[in-house]
């Protein structure tokens, strides 16, 4: 079973990351990834407006389907965008541009008009064209509300989807992560690095380009996670791997199947140690309580607080 997703977000080059990628850059992270048995890719229509699926789609379609495992999204925001039932449609599109005629993991990417669109989803389930049914950005009385609607018609969430890092630990705090727990759901984790705030790669001197998302949320607190990121590579030093690679140990070790983006060769490498990191209980008691000193937990704009 997987123990890592690999994030396919910033190939959407849509100006969340302040970068772009051709898929010249990409090949070799698909390629290495693939190679060292990381073969769960996570996308989304809205990426980009299908720019990263169809780079993702592109790398796929030079490997037999299975030995890949695909989790894309339907986007409420997106839903003017296409006629007829719009889950239908939006997934025929991710699944065109991928290249696939079926997908594992198929989303519903955020509460907005809930529930309206889990019952929506209801005919692309029982077509058999996915393979299992996920929440992403909901809260606990959402899961349960969309949870009573499948049920009716004999089906279940498999997994749910949100933020979740050393920074934002609302699902767990929340019982999210107990009720997956309990009820036989994966907890996907992404932004388990803060989209590399927690990489040890970016502080005061070296801070996000200003232009970015990354750069207008993190830039103002860079103060403070020169502090969370010395405590990480000090632990790091000890299991002689980099500063990144804690963080994902750390969702590991909380029972969640991180999501990592991945833009370089290096990273890849680095996810690949990470899984074999097994953090002590006492590591893990520091990160949390300096995490909770420092205060410095981050809702995105597309996100809320988890309760």
């Amino acid at each position: 079973m997987n123990k890592i997703a690999l994030g396919a977000w910033a190939w959407g080059n849509d100006g969340t990351f302040g970068n772009n990628f051709s898929p010249a850059d990409l090949k070799p992270i698909f390629d290495t990834a693939m190679k060292n048995g990381l073969n769960l890719w996570d996308s989304a229509y809205v990426y980009g407006m299908g720019t990263s699926e169809k780079v993702l789609g592109s790398f796929l379609k030079t490997v037999e389907r299975d030995k890949f495992e695909i989790s894309a999204k339907f986007t409420p925001q997106c839903a003017s965008m296409f006629q007829g039932n719009p889950v239908t449609s939006m997934f025929e599109k991710s699944a065109q541009l991928l290249g696939v005629d079926f997908i594992d993991y198929y989303w519903i990417h955020n509460p907005t008009d809930a529930p309206k669109w889990v019952k929506e989803l209801i005919p692309l389930a029982k077509s058999g064209k996915i393979g299992k049914i996920g929440l992403s950005n909901h809260n606990l009385a959402e899961i349960k509300e969309a949870q009573e609607i499948l049920a009716s018609e004999g089906l279940k969430i498999s997994a749910i989807q949100n933020h979740f890092s050393i920074l934002n630990r609302s699902s767990e705090n929340s019982g999210i992560l107990d009720y997956c727990k309990q009820n036989g759901i994966t907890f996907f984790a992404y932004m388990v690095l803060e989209q590399g705030v927690l990489s040890g790669k970016y502080d005061t001197k070296h801070p996000f380009p200003e232009n970015s998302d990354r750069g207008k949320t993190y830039n103002p607190v860079l103060s403070k996670l020169e502090k969370l990121n010395a405590l990480l590579k000090e632990i790091a030093d000890k299991y002689n791997v980099q500063t990144a690679q804690i963080p994902i140990a750390w969702a590991i070790a909380k029972g969640t199947l991180p999501i990592v983006g991945v833009t370089k060769v290096y990273q890849v490498e680095d996810i690949i140690k990470a899984i074999n990191v097994k953090l002590s209980s006492d590591d893990i008691e520091k990160i949390e309580n300096l995490s909770k000193i420092l205060d410095i937990n981050i809702i995105r704009y597309w996100e809320k607080e988890m309760k």
